[in-house]
């Protein structure tokens, strides 16, 4: 035996003593010897640390990294002798019927152990480990593979012929079912055929997953401020046993795997045989800039300044400082309530304009503040379908969409009106539960039943309407109540499914003379710097503040709590007809509470407060008011920004304006929801 051998398998011993692996390996034996079955293959799972066993042996640490398939043949010969010397599995005759799979905690964070495809060159032909990362784009359903087979010589007087474990086949990475069992093997003793001894196959469970480099997002965005090319391709991973369903489609991953090259026909298809799966979160920025911060200690004598001069100056590059200021800071207000958190706080935007071209840039401006900001390509499907496996499986395989790549972000579906009936239908299901369900038939895709998949949507969706367009496809009503918008085109549940709508312009009016000048000038000049808050405040700036502010974690002041809920009492009463009952929707009370956490990430502080919850109170008004009509209530056509903010003295109207709706919110409760305490402030 070679002595560099010998001296790893010692190795292996120590390793597996210090670190509590010959532990764990003697409480899976035991699990086998107590079921007294026989197998073809007994599969063991072992952890290894490579920068601890490089410590003991750098060349064992160094075999392990790059040669894993062998070096799995030392660990399986130390597990051999292990059980034959103490007795752990009696049924074992053979070390080929040990099957090792070696999962590393880590590989060196060197360049030379990340793969991607988006690089040159890509080195599957050597069978090592690797790190990748990506995010899941494709995911098939779970299916049966062959871990192991026994196989017998047909001739009689051959001694393989014997029911002992001399001809055994293991599954490999990156191998097909075929390499492990097939028709065609033959005796290496006699070179007769071999038959299978089919009580003895030991199945696992399989899945194929579709990994895709994170770059897509750049590529998905409809405005991005990075202009670099890049090459951007999926490659296939293999989990199985205990890695199946491991994973989540539209996750972020990263992963530690052999890369192997699969054939299938004529078709070569580069995949991963996975080891470890680890979900991938990256870190937010640990603060905002220092303009921010500066603008933040000017403002802080006020509750209600900062929030309003973030949105008066939000996307400067697109649209002139002081103009659609409502939409701004509702934009602002998604962007920050964005999380991948189960349960979270959503906050979707339907946009009601005129300025198609002018909003739709806003918008898409506004995506790319964020890592998961999809603009939707009407060519492709917003949620999940099914299609068949490419890999001759024949079994079912779950597409991503751009609503699931949009996760913990913002999904910018476009133009409302343009979608037909059932994808509209879908939409409103998925805003009121956060799940789509794919349907599998089964008989289509090889499985004796049908199947249904639930997938979580968690993500803000964005869209609008053409005003001036759906007022061509349909008779508008006569009857409206005032404040009310003409909204029928879209149904009214689906409408009620957003939690904003806003009208961005007042009736009667046209682009105004800032906004024209600046498209002007930009068609000019694209990269011109034409406000100085440009400079002051840039779009990677906003892009930190945004990232920042979303992963404040915020609770609710008891004051604000009241508020709301006294507000959301008062409106299911006053705003009720006799034959529907109330018109304020179940979910507008989760509404509120949203918005008013958004706004405090937004003043970057971790209360709600009063101020807070004024503010949700009057966007969400003023969006009920374009539903159904104005209320008791009463609020103003633009009641956050009811006059142009161009220095002090008008932020200090504002605030004075802002006083008087808080003051008029109080007496509404106290004459609609009497039953709620709040506590008043004495002037």
């Amino acid at each position: 035996m070679d002595p560099e051998i010998q001296k790893m398998r010692e190795v292996v011993l120590v390793y597996l003593d210090r670190s509590g692996g010959l532990q764990k390996f003697v409480h899976d034996c035991k699990k086998y010897n107590d079921s007294k079955q026989s197998y073809a293959v007994y599969r063991f799972i072992i952890s290894i640390n490579p920068s601890d066993i490089a410590e003991l042996d750098a060349t064992l640490g160094n075999y392990i990294l790059h040669n894993p398939l062998q070096a799995a043949q030392i660990f399986q010969s130390v597990c051999f002798i292990a059980i034959k010397t103490l007795s752990l599995i009696e049924q074992l005759q053979t070390e080929a019927q040990i099957s090792i799979l070696l999962k590393p905690t880590h590989v060196p964070p060197l360049p030379s152990y990340v793969l991607s495809l988006s690089t040159y060159p890509f080195n599957y032909t050597s069978q090592r480990f690797y790190m990748s990362e990506g995010i899941v784009i494709a995911m098939g359903t779970v299916t049966k593979y062959t871990q192991g087979a026994r196989f017998l010589c047909t001739e009689e007087t051959c001694p393989f012929s014997e029911g002992r474990f001399r001809c055994i086949r293991v599954h490999c990475p990156g191998a097909t079912e075929s390499a492990t069992v097939r028709t065609d093997f033959v005796c290496s003793l006699c070179s007769s055929p071999l038959q299978e001894d089919m009580k003895f196959r030991v199945l696992g469970d399989k899945q194929t997953v579709e990994m895709i480099d994170a770059k897509i997002l750049n590529a998905l965005k409809g405005y991005s401020i990075d202009k670099s090319h890049f090459r951007i391709q999926a490659f296939t991973l293999f989990l199985r046993d205990e890695l199946a369903n491991k994973m989540t489609i539209g996750n972020h991953y990263r992963i530690i795997g052999i890369p192997a090259c699969v054939q299938n026909g004529l078709q070569a298809t580069a995949c991963v045989e996975v080891n470890s799966v680890q979900l991938y979160k990256p870190n937010g920025p640990s603060s905002v800039s220092d303009n921010f911060k500066y603008l933040l200690s000017l403002t802080s004598s006020s509750c209600w300044r900062f929030t309003a001069i973030l949105a008066n100056i939000f996307a400067s590059q697109v649209v002139p400082p002081g103009t659609y200021n409502t939409l701004k800071l509702a934009v602002l207000l998604s962007l920050v309530q964005t999380s991948e958190k189960e349960n979270a706080d959503y906050l979707d935007l339907l946009i009601m304009t005129s300025d198609t071209l002018v909003i739709d840039r806003l918008l898409n401006y506004s995506l790319c503040l964020l890592p998961r900001g999809i603009r939707h390509p009407p060519s492709s499907e917003i949620f999940p379908s099914v299609s068949k496996d490419k890999h001759g499986t024949g079994s079912a395989s779950i597409q991503a969409c751009s609503a699931v790549l949009a996760k913990g972000g913002i999904c910018y579906i476009g133009d409302l009106s343009s979608y037909k009936k059932d994808k509209l239908e879908l939409l409103q299901s998925v805003l009121e539960s956060r799940t789509t369900t794919v349907f599998i038939p089964g008989k289509k895709y090889g499985e004796e039943a049908d199947q249904q998949v639930t997938v979580s949507v968690q993500t803000n969706f964005w869209s609008f309407v053409d005003v001036d367009s759906s007022s061509k496809k349909h008779i508008q009503k006569e009857n409206f109540l005032i404040g009310q918008m003409d909204v029928s085109l879209i149904p009214a549940n689906l409408v009620d499914g957003f939690g904003l709508l806003i009208y961005t312009e007042f009736p009667s009016c046209r682009l105004s003379s800032p906004v024209v000048h600046h498209i002007l000038k930009k068609a000019i000049n694209p990269e011109a710097m034409l406000y100085k808050v440009s400079q002051q405040f840039r779009t990677q700036d906003y892009e930190e503040f945004v990232l920042f502010a979303r992963n404040l974690h915020v609770v609710l002041s008891s004051e604000a709590e009241s508020l709301i809920q006294g507000y959301y009492l008062a409106s299911r009463r006053v705003r009720r007809d006799s034959i529907h009952g109330s018109t304020l929707s179940a979910s507008a009370l989760k509404i509120l509470i949203s918005l008013a956490k958004a706004h405090a990430k937004l003043s970057l502080r971790q209360t709600v407060f009063e101020e807070d919850a004024v503010i949700a109170i009057l966007l969400l008004e003023s969006s009920l008011t374009l539903k159904h009509g104005t209320s008791a209530l009463c609020v103003a056509p633009n009641p956050l920004f009811p006059f142009e903010l161009s220095d002090e003295n008008s932020l200090q109207q504002r605030d004075i304006y802002l006083m008087q709706c808080h003051h008029q919110l109080l007496k509404f409760i106290a004459a609609y929801s009497p039953g709620i305490h709040i506590n008043t402030h004495e002037e």
